[in-house]
This record gives structure tokens, sequence and C-alpha cells, in this order.
């Protein structure tokens, strides 16, 4: 069971947390492979989905997964809400709270906005994103992706290229991947990556190919240019040139290394089209995932709730 009745991030989880999420997954997994895709494991729970920042796959998941569990999901539209009146956070959550629901998955642009929330709220927070910080549960649906296909991920060299600077999906996968003994090894353009991540346990390589050689996964990540002041590269076309993963820098990958990418995908310039298309990408996968480890994160939350709440 986990030990909180929020889900803020992977630097809060331990190893057996994080296990046992993964674990949930293979069981809602197998649900979603069957025909009937309706279950009454949250039937008389809410789910609000609190989204400040754009978003297809995290929000969709988050929605689908406690439609399939029985749970009632409402999506509060920023956009139209009382926050364009000047309502603050807090007074967001506790309007909700009021509701009385029981999770709240949030995404929003500031680092530290759901551990905020969470603190003023009875409902299990969930974080779907929060600024540069943490994205959780993409890392989740990452490490599983990882797991279902080597069964295991101890011992697993994972290649993480892009733009790391900006990325929270970076983030929560060195904490999670670090935590459950694979290697990480990131790259990036200098002005795109923090040295502080060595001391969080990345290994930074001096080029694509010595972060790619021997790896068992290789992860793009998308260039996040909303939240760049400019500057930080000269141009797309070089960026994908010296930096992009391909063909040729893939070679130095083992044979049957996966390619992840948490999407969208600038098609070309993180992963050519042929990766991201070939039989090596597992990006389609990781989708279907994310809706997997969604639902075990919200039934373990439930547990959670209903025994100490």
């Amino acid at each position: 069971m986990l030990k909180s009745k929020d889900l803020l991030g992977l630097q809060y989880l331990s190893a057996q947390e994080i296990c046992e999420i993964l674990d949930g997954a293979v069981a809602t997994k197998q649900f979603l492979k069957g025909d009937k895709k309706s279950a009454d494991d949250l039937k008389g729970r809410s789910l609000i989905t609190l989204f400040y920042e754009n978003s297809t796959r995290t929000r969709t998941s988050f929605e689908l997964a406690a439609k399939y569990l029985g749970a009632t999901e409402v999506n509060v539209s920023v956009a139209t809400s009382s926050v364009q009146k000047g309502e603050t956070l807090i007074d967001t959550g506790e309007t909700l709270d009021a509701l009385k629901i029981d999770f709240i998955a949030i995404r929003h642009p500031m680092a530290g906005a759901p551990k905020l929330l969470a603190e003023h709220v009875k409902a299990s927070v969930i974080n779907g994103g929060d600024g540069m910080h943490e994205h959780p549960t993409q890392a989740l649906l990452d490490m599983f992706t990882i797991k279902e296909h080597y069964g295991k991920i101890k011992g697993l060299k994972v290649a993480i290229l892009g733009d790391i600077k900006h990325s929270r999906v970076a983030m929560s996968n060195l904490f999670g991947l670090n935590k459950l003994g694979a290697e990480v090894y990131m790259y990036a353009p200098a002005t795109m990556i923090p040295k502080e991540l060595e001391r969080l346990g990345a290994h930074i390589a001096k080029s694509r190919e010595e972060a790619v050689e021997g790896a068992d996964a290789v992860m793009g990540l998308r260039i996040q240019l909303e939240r760049m002041n400019g500057g930080l590269f000269p141009s797309l076309g070089e960026y994908a040139r010296y930096y992009g993963v391909n063909g040729d820098v893939m070679k130095y990958a083992k044979p049957d290394a996966i390619v992840l990418h948490p999407g969208p995908v600038n098609r070309g310039v993180e992963l050519t089209p042929a990766l991201i298309d070939g039989e090596s990408s597992l990006i389609l996968e990781q989708v279907t995932n994310g809706l997997a480890v969604r639902m075990s994160i919200l039934k373990l939350l439930a547990e959670y709730r209903e025994k100490n709440l």
C-alpha cells in the first residue's frame, strides 16, 4: 500500500511503492485488453482533472482511468473557471474539496503547486506535471514500458536525450530509474542540461554516441519552446543534426534497444520518422501503458483512503 494520500513525485516514493504501482499496472493492462472496459473498483468515487496547461495524453488517460474503474470524472476547464476571475489555487482546491471529491489530478506551470494543493485539501492529489519539477505518472509509465519489455529494470542502461533542462519527465525518470537500479545517461546541448543532475545520480555524456552506447532504452525528449526565452540552440535543423537521435546514432545502442518518447514528438527533430514509426519504437505502447499505470495509481490511492482517511 502507498504511504501517502497523494502522489506528488517519484522523489517521495520508495522503490517498494514504485514496484507496487508497476505490479498493479500489469493487472490493469490485462483488463484493458479485454472487450469489457467497465469495472466497479472505484464505484462511488470521483476524480477532478484540473489542468492549467495543455494536455492530450495525460488528462485523457486520467479521465478514462477513472471512468473504466467506475468513478465519476469531471474536467475543470481552467480557461472558463473562476481562476480567470482571480481565484487562487488554494481557493480553487478548497472549493473542489467542498464538493466531497476523492481525487484531483493537477497539471500546473509552477513547480510545487501540487504539493501546495495537497496540503490544503482532503482529496488525494496526483501530480500530472508541475513546471520543470516532476511528471511522476509519465515516468512510471516509461518504467512500466521498460519492465514489460525486458522483465526487469535493475542493471539496464537508459539513455535520455533532448531538452533535459526544461523536462519534468527527465527528472522523474532519473529519480525512479535510479531507485530501481538502472543506469541513467543524459545528453543535451550544454545550455539545456543542468550540471547538478550528476549529484542526483545521472551520468552526463559528452556525446550522443557515449549516451547511447550499449543502451537498452533510448528516450527522446521534446524541445519545450514554450518554456524557453530563446538562444539555447541555433536552429531546429542544427539541433536535429547534432543532438537528435537517428538510425546512425542508434547503431551504438544494443541491437534490441527500444525507442521511447513522452510525446508529442517533433518529427525529424528529437527523433527521425524512421525511428518513431520503426519496429523498435514503443511510443504508442507508452500511451496504452499510461492508462494502465494511472488506473493502478487510482486503485492504490483509493485503498489508502479506505484504510487511513
